[in-house]
């Protein structure tokens, strides 16, 4: 799991208690989609955990672009090895692994950030990288955020999980997913699909987040990232309460008439 947002607060830094039971009640009206998604996420995840490493650069070759730029990780070690995207890239060798105490240049996925991650921070990605927190949802008190120093914390906006462990889980994104997200959003969309094809459910994540990580790269802004994310969630809102209309899948006429 990556920690990528703040669970407390509110405002700018998002993610705080409120948004968490707003975002449990979002939606998307893609559901045939989703519902397809996940079964395909749920049979890949015990391939996922048996893959070797040749087999899994074997197949991705052809998907997407490798960052010439640091992509990094503190791992707290709360996870399951066999389970944990960014053990999984680290054994890859596609992630550098950072110890507690170590700066890290570029930017950083954190609680402690304030804004929202947006194109705007494409430049400091090009030039210094990015990194992710690894640690689990259930330990974020006793997780030591200040011995992870980075000179651009920042938030990830609203998305939905796709991985195998909180498929459907507004917010609850693993590594590779926060990796991606941050990517895509900073305008690095092939390499961001270059990390999720080392998984074999990686497709699903951009797939069911794709209309936002759209709207949230064409931002020019942190404040526009998260006008964005409300819009959408109110949205969804909207859409939830609407009565559904099944008059498209009603027969026109009996099988006799067309018979005739």
């Amino acid at each position: 799991m990556s920690s990528y947002q703040k669970q407390r607060g509110k405002g700018k830094r998002g993610g705080g208690a409120a948004n968490q039971k707003q975002y449990r009640n979002v939606k998307s009206n893609r559901n045939c989609e989703r519902s397809f998604a996940q079964r395909e996420s749920e049979l890949a995840s015990d391939s996922d955990d048996s893959e070797s490493t040749t087999s899994s650069e074997h197949d991705i070759e052809g998907h997407g672009t490798q960052p010439d730029f640091p992509i990094a990780m503190w791992d707290l070690n709360h996870c399951d090895p066999k389970k944990c995207s960014g053990r999984k890239l680290s054994r890859l060798g596609l992630i550098e692994n950072l110890r507690l105490g170590q700066k890290f240049a570029g930017l950083t996925l954190s609680p402690v950030g304030v804004h929202c991650v947006s194109p705007v921070d494409r430049e400091i990605l090009q030039s210094s990288g990015c990194a992710v927190i690894d640690c689990s949802w259930a330990k974020l008190d006793e997780t030591p955020f200040s011995r992870m120093k980075s000179p651009h914390p920042r938030l990830l906006p609203f998305l939905v999980a796709a991985n195998p462990i909180n498929y459907g889980k507004p917010c609850k994104l693993s590594c590779v997913e926060a990796i991606a997200a941050t990517l895509y959003i900073c305008g690095f969309r092939s390499e961001a699909q270059w990390y999720m094809g080392k998984f074999s459910w990686g497709h699903s994540f951009i797939e069911l987040n794709e209309t936002l990580l759209e709207r949230y790269a064409a931002c020019k802004s942190s404040e526009e990232i998260l006008n964005v994310q409300n819009s959408y969630i109110n949205e969804e809102q909207v859409a939830r309460s609407q009565p559904k209309d099944y008059k498209e899948f009603y027969p026109t006429s009996s099988s006799s008439e067309e018979d005739e």
